[in-house]
């Protein structure tokens, strides 16, 4: 397996694709249409004696347009098989139904966030200049547990939702291929990265634990470089999600009720392109959980703190962490 570094403005940083070749060539992600991406990834792939046409198989790991954006390009250069988990794959294929249905469920999301029509707007054209759907590749759905041998190499497919519904990590024996479940240097988006997902908090934090308690040896993620201590990474995104919990209270004890826009501003300041969707989505699914936890009491679209958790708040604040079930 060599791991393939590839230009990324837009997003978390550098894209990671990994190239399996042998008997079979097989590629993991893709990394995004942009037209320098394109080039990048052929002049790789070239300096190994290869180009789209010689890949047989895609696996992506979820449905985001920096890591599916290639897929159709080689699909249509030489036949290329390209998987996805079920619950990502219409996203992948391009489906109207399904993208409809994510459209429905922002603008769903934007009133109850209240957030700015400007902000609606910057969301709006962004989703309008994402992969051609005309160019989206045919997909062969899987599951989680599902193996693909590459080349005498078994790889399994470990849903790990949160960040996406379909999120798969590829294991590889000792070492997994974690996509954006596990970053290096960022804390994967939950809320609003895909807001088809229900209970995003919850979920990411179910697939923390499964990556913790895999004991990986090494985790080769969607971006950046390799992590060498993948369960020591994991329980870092654990204890930070713990202590956005407590700021996300701690806003509502100084500012009193409030909406979901209103939090994420004293969260995150000002916010730009992709992450006006991501902020105020991670706010809501810490509310989200808060609340299902009997810490925070809904009002129509504004949040407050549940009786006694003021309280609370200060006999943690020496750790600045709340507890997360």
């Amino acid at each position: 397996m060599e791991q393939i570094r590839l230009s990324n403005a837009s997003f978390e940083g550098d894209n990671d694709v990994y190239l399996f070749d042998g008997a079979e060539t097989v590629l993991v992600d893709t990394g995004d249409w942009m037209p320098g991406t394109r080039e990048h990834l052929l002049s790789a792939l070239g300096e190994r004696g290869l180009g789209f046409a010689d890949i047989d198989r895609v696996l992506l790991t979820h449905w985001h347009g920096d890591h599916i954006g290639l897929a159709g390009d080689i699909q249509a250069a030489g036949g290329a098989t390209v998987h996805a988990h079920e619950a990502d794959a219409p996203l992948v294929a391009g489906d109207t139904e399904a993208w409809d249905r994510l459209g429905e469920i922002h603008e769903r999301r934007f009133e109850h966030w209240r957030m700015p029509e400007s902000g609606r707007e910057t969301l709006r054209t962004l989703f309008e200049h994402s992969p051609s759907r005309e160019d989206a590749p045919d997909v062969t759905p899987f599951e989680d547990g599902d193996t693909f041998d590459v080349n005498g190499q078994r790889l399994r497919a470990v849903h790990a939702p949160g960040h996406a519904a379909g999120l798969c990590v590829y294991e590889m024996g000792d070492e997994a291929l974690t996509g954006d479940a596990l970053l290096p240097r960022y804390t994967p988006n939950v809320g609003g990265a895909d807001v088809r997902v229900e209970r995003p908090l919850a979920q990411y934090l179910e697939t923390l634990d499964t990556l913790a308690d895999r004991g990986y040896d090494r985790a080769w993620p969607g971006h950046r470089g390799v992590i060498e201590t993948p369960t020591d990474r994991a329980e870092e995104i654990t204890t930070h999600h713990r202590e956005r919990a407590w700021r996300v209270l701690d806003v509502l004890r100084r500012l009193g009720p409030a909406d979901i826009w209103t939090v994420s501003a004293d969260l995150f300041g000002d916010l730009e392109s992709i992450h006006i969707l991501h902020g105020p989505g991670e706010a809501h699914a810490h509310l989200q959980h808060l609340r299902r936890a009997g810490d925070v009491r809904r009002d129509g679209d504004e949040y407050r703190l549940a009786d006694g958790v003021s309280a609370r708040l200060d006999s943690h604040a020496d750790t600045g962490e709340w507890p997360l079930a």
